[in-house]
């Protein structure tokens, strides 16, 4: 824990109708605080009202109110929570001091009932409760699509590569269209000199010559025309080809997307409501048995002063008179007289926590089954809806053919009519013409080959022009994509780094902390009790993937000081309660709870000694600035008379 963390303050409790309480309002320094009295006196009932506050929704309601309230003030801010009862259940709101449940219930609050310390004394999956409140699978989620936009990155970055490998190719191409451009405009600028000599050694009527200029003009006016409804043409054609070559891979991607199973969607539709409905009985159930357990729990802990009363008992006999109800080893019924022995009473509590266990652990199942069924549905109908942007781009695309080949056929008549056009004006320059018109009429016709070839060349160079600056401009966007490549790659590593880091700190927190309180509470043949992260293969459907657990290792000595392994089933009460709680510590340390939850709340240490347990308060205070045990007055003796004692609730 950071040694620069911020110092908290004075702690005001206000507690009204929660657990066993009726109206308490309590206050307590930094440090250890003790709860000390004997079983019916409040203390857990403290302890959970405190938890509420701090951000746990275990609190349960006084049996006889219809709502309850904490409230908690530190560093000058007050936060408060609510409990009503909403028919079988009972709603918590209002703003607590941390936000996040699930780390607190885990890792903080060392109730007998926590999940932390139970998952070691039954032998679970170890690591599924360090990881529980980090969404592995949403992790993964992301590291896929991140993984996926870097395929996206790189095949552009390789796209760009082969155009830079064209680049070279295309500049030598434009020099040597600048070549014949340069040699056609040399050629055209010799014939139209010529034409323009001749023009001048023609010596014929002025009515004659401007009839044959007429048709001159009129033949290049035509010719120019041709020209542009050529280019016009071949353009058009190409445009055809391009639009063709897109219909085709429309198809292709089009043929590739399945038709969308609408049993399917229904079928998933009408399981997400099953399951649904099945997790509202569940939670129903969980409601009810939360009652049930509250009840046995009061049976054992609480004692009611309306109850006293009742029997004919004064207030200030009420303590030796609760002594006389509920002795060490018996609890009296308070509907029917009779009398229980209290292992009865706590094997129906243990029976009802397990139960209730299971329930939740169906209900996190049931989540989970919904999630992926989710995941279907959203993958179904992002498919349709690809499906459909498909089909509108296909009916566009044949649109634009169809467009485009009746302008080609249109062209195709223009382009007709225009060579016959050409082939008239000859006809009839050529009855008209002498000799010298003849060369003139020729050296014109080479002056149109010599435009039009110009312009076919001028052509070709624009278009590699903008092959060019395509691809230059592209080769500016490659530094910007090599950058997002190399965020992917960090962003990642991190968030695959992320999991691996605290599984690794959650098993190095046990291991050392382990072992220094091991050395300090000296059982007897226990040597060593350490957590081993382990990668097995396992199969998922048709692969194998890997899995991470931890396996925990028990060493015992021997008298003769030979060492062996052991198992959990073999570890005594006291020895399971250490294991579990420095379990939940290293998930506390290992998530730093510590920097938002200075508080740590301990109870039922009944089955470790009271010296052993003096030496688990003092190495554990130093790792929250607030740690409120729960204890026995005898147990209590063995502690520092330092720490602050709370003796009435």
């Amino acid at each position: 824990m950071d040694s620069t963390q911020k110092k908290h303050g004075t702690v005001h409790v206000d507690i009204e109708n929660i657990g066993g309480i009726d109206r308490t309002d309590v206050a307590f320094e930094p440090g250890v605080t003790l709860l000390v009295g004997r079983n019916a006196t409040n203390r857990t009932s403290f302890q959970t009202a405190l938890m509420a506050a701090l951000g746990s929704d275990s609190a349960s309601l006084k049996g006889d109110a219809e709502e309850g309230h904490v409230e908690l003030s530190v560093d000058g801010e007050t936060y408060s929570r609510t409990l009503t009862r909403d028919g079988p259940t009972v709603r918590t709101t209002g703003d607590a001091y941390f936000d996040d449940p699930t780390l607190g219930d885990l890792f903080a609050f060392l109730l007998e009932n926590n999940d932390a310390r139970q998952a070691v004394a039954r032998g679970d999956d170890l690591r599924e409760i360090i990881m529980h409140p980090i969404d592995t699978k949403e992790i993964q989620s992301e590291i896929d699509r991140l993984l996926e936009r870097r395929s996206d990155v790189e095949r552009r970055l390789d796209e760009i590569d082969s155009l830079k490998r064209e680049l070279p190719s295309l500049e030598a191409e434009r020099r040597d269209l600048d070549g014949e451009i340069e040699e056609k405009k040399s050629e055209l600028s010799e014939i139209e000199e010529e034409i323009d000599q001749k023009d001048a050694d023609i010596e014929e009527s002025r009515q004659t010559e401007d009839e044959a200029d007429e048709k001159l003009d009129e033949l290049q006016e035509t010719r120019r025309e041709l020209t542009d409804v050529r280019y016009d043409l071949e353009t058009e054609q190409d445009s055809v080809a391009e639009l063709r070559s897109e219909l085709q891979e429309l198809e292709d991607e089009r043929a590739e997307l399945s038709e969308m199973n609408a049993d399917e969607l229904q079928r998933i539709e009408s399981e997400v409501d099953r399951l649904r409905s099945k997790k509202r009985a569940i939670e129903s159930e969980i409601s009810e048995l939360q009652s049930i357990l509250q009840f046995n729990e009061g049976m054992l802990e609480d004692v009611d002063d309306e109850i006293l009363s009742a029997l004919g008992f004064e207030k200030s006999e009420q303590e030796s008179v609760t002594d006389r109800l509920v002795p060490d080893d018996t609890v009296q019924c308070w509907t029917c007289g009779s009398t229980v022995e209290a292992d009865q009473i706590e094997a129906t509590v243990d029976t009802l926590r397990e139960l209730s266990r299971t329930k939740f652990q169906t209900v996190r199942e049931i989540d989970d089954d919904l999630k992926e069924l989710k995941q279907k549905k959203r993958a179904i109908q992002q498919q349709k809806q690809r499906r459909e942007r498909l089909d509108t781009k296909l009916q566009r695309v044949e649109q634009n053919i169809e467009r485009s080949t009746a302008r080609i056929e249109d062209l195709q008549d223009r382009r007709d009519e225009f060579t016959q056009e050409i082939e008239r004006i000859e006809e009839t320059i050529g009855k008209r013409e002498d000799e010298a018109r003849s060369e003139i009429l020729s050296l014109h016709r080479d002056a149109n080959q010599l435009e039009y070839e110009l312009g076919q060349l001028e052509n070709e160079r624009e278009s590699v022009d903008d092959e060019i600056t395509a691809i230059e401009e592209q080769l500016a966007e490659q530094r910007d994509l090599e950058d997002e490549a190399d965020e992917i790659r960090d962003e990642v590593e991190q968030l695959r780094t992320r999991i691996d880091r605290i599984e690794q700190e959650a098993v190095e927190e046990f291991n050392h902390h382990m072992d220094e309180i091991l050395d300090r509470l000296g059982y007897e043949n226990l040597e060593r009790i350490w957590l081993e992260r382990v990668d097995t293969a396992v199969r998922d459907g048709r692969k194998k993937v890997s899995k991470t657990t931890f396996e925990l290792h028990i060493v015992r000595t021997t008298a003769s000081g030979t060492s062996y392994e052991d198992t959990v089933d073999h570890l005594s009460e006291s020895e399971r309660n250490v294991a579990g709680l420095v379990f939940a510590l290293a998930g506390y340390l290992a998530h730093d709870v510590y920097e938002t939850l200075p508080f740590m709340v301990l109870d039922s240490l009944e089955a470790i000694d009271s010296k052993r347990i003096a030496k688990l308060v003092d190495y554990f205070q130093g790792y929250c600035q607030y740690l409120v045990v729960a204890l026995l007055p005898e147990d209590a003796e063995s502690l520092d008379g330092d720490y602050e004692r709370i003796t009435e609730i």
